[in-house]
């Protein structure tokens, strides 16, 4: 069977790709325009009317809801959150505290939402497990458990080998780690689910309409303008495509793939039947999920950057990067070495430089962002979208100073990223740099994370 390669993602083999909404069709004005018909804008737009039903609010799509990581990515709806660790270090531990424990509760959030809106995503909350094959990777994982726990995950579970086979058998696990905290999703049906709930608010999304410059109370797109007195940026890994903003966020690449429909006699190999969201501890990660017809969706990093920020069209993605995305599968799960790989596509993230999460709103021009999700950006997306909501309350008189506007991503502002070829080189000689040791943890199998791999941290700014 031909794999079928881009085509935006798998997640539209059930659904279709859309038929666009109406493009802007002139000058108009709103009290908020969202750029963006991603999870940000969209959720952004929904907490907004849904706090203030009179709010005029306009969302501005390039493409269609939907079109980029949103519909492309791996379905982790987890607590992970991009920047935590800089967090406590620049505003203390029990900040950075209750920035997780926003974060663990985003995840029920999302359930409840998609639950009152009648949104059926393939929602299935078993958690996320994080295993380890490799000595170098156990020690990390140990040290990835403690430091969980030390930012209030008590129900996180540490398992040995035997306990870590119990729930999904990968080849060679020598431990796991397991916080109930994760959800596998649908992202299309999420993200097309909330398109829905959204109109049927009241707010106005018009796709097919690409924005070229946002300026304080202005979105510029070739059709019109839209003036708003606050104008809200969520465009995450597309940033970059906007004027003025080539090096805010780098776009990086993930690419992934997802098997045909896989018989029982091998899900009895497997086991899984806890469908909980699958990652591991190298360097150059994979992440994985058992989808709702028992397929196997897995991904990692293919290509890791394109030059000059560009972006890809339609999830096209390279035959290295698919056979190198089916030998982590095997080497992951030998009874599928005989299935076939249906589909195979890409997508882009937004990476700060200091690969931190982040919202903002610049009380002076109305201008504000979120985004820098750095891959977390399923679950990350609702908070910042509630945040930012708060934040445009706060802002307009119409709520006090919250919770959320408290949290410690709230005006985080980082360096731009180098000027090309520096960036290009310096993000590819990164990932070799990964790879690299991660091949050598499993040549080696010494306990010590590879050298290499600890001065990729410190020049990324991971370290």
């Amino acid at each position: 069977m031909t794999t079928v390669n881009g085509g935006i993602s798998f997640w539209y083999a059930d659904t279709g790709v859309p038929v666009p909404r109406e493009p802007l069709p002139g000058d108009t004005s709103a009290d908020v325009c969202v750029v963006g018909g991603g999870y940000t804008g969209l959720w952004t737009a929904y907490y907004l009317k849904k706090a203030v039903p009179f709010l005029r609010i306009t969302v501005l799509e390039r493409k269609f809801c939907g079109y980029g990581a949103s519909g492309r990515n791996g379905g982790w709806l987890y607590n992970g959150i991009a920047g935590r660790d800089r967090y406590a270090k620049l505003h203390g531990h029990d900040a950075a505290v209750a920035l997780q424990r926003a974060m663990n509760e985003t995840v029920d959030e999302v359930i409840r939402v998609a639950e009152e809106e009648g949104v059926d995503a393939d929602v299935h909350k078993g958690g996320v497990l994080e295993v380890a094959y490799t000595p170098a990777q156990l020690s990390r994982l140990k040290a990835f458990h403690e430091a969980e726990a030390a930012f209030g995950e008590t129900d996180r579970l540490l398992l040995g080998a035997r306990e870590t086979a119990e729930r999904i058998r990968v080849a060679g696990t020598v431990g796991g780690s397991w916080t109930p905290h994760g959800a596998r999703i649908h992202p299309v049906k999420l993200v097309q689910g909330l398109a829905r709930a959204v109109e049927e608010l009241g707010v106005v999304i018009h796709e097919s309409t690409p924005v070229t410059e946002i300026r304080p109370k202005h979105a510029v797109t070739p059709y019109g303008t839209v003036r708003a007195p606050y104008v809200l940026r969520c465009t995450e890994g597309f940033t970059a495509a906007l004027k003025g903003q080539k090096r805010s966020w780098l776009p990086m690449n993930s690419s992934m793939i997802a098997t045909e429909p896989l018989p029982k006699e091998v899900w009895e190999t497997i086991g899984w039947q806890g469908r909980e969201t699958l990652g591991d501890m190298a360097h150059a990660y994979m992440y994985a999920q058992r989808t709702a017809d028992d397929r196997i969706a897995l991904g990692g990093r293919g290509v890791p950057y394109r030059y000059g920020s560009r972006t890809d069209n339609d999830g096209r993605t390279q035959a290295a990067t698919v056979e190198a995305l089916r030998e982590i599968l095997v080497r992951f799960f030998p009874a599928t070495a005989g299935v076939a790989i249906d589909h195979a596509w890409s997508g882009v993230l937004g990476v700060p430089r200091d690969w931190c999460a982040s919202v903002e709103l610049d009380r002076a021009t109305g201008l504000g962002w979120a985004g820098g999700y750095v891959g977390s950006g399923v679950a990350t997306a609702n908070l910042a979208a509630r945040t930012l909501r708060d934040l445009v309350q706060l802002d307009s008189g119409q709520a006090g100073p919250t919770e959320l506007t408290a949290l410690p991503w709230v005006g985080h502002r980082v360096r731009r990223w180098e000027p090309e070829p520096l960036r290009w080189l310096g993000v590819h000689g990164l990932y070799a740099a990964y790879r690299l040791a991660d091949r050598r943890e499993l040549d080696t199998y010494s306990a010590q994370t590879d050298p290499v791999a600890r001065a990729a941290d410190r020049v990324s700014g991971r370290g």
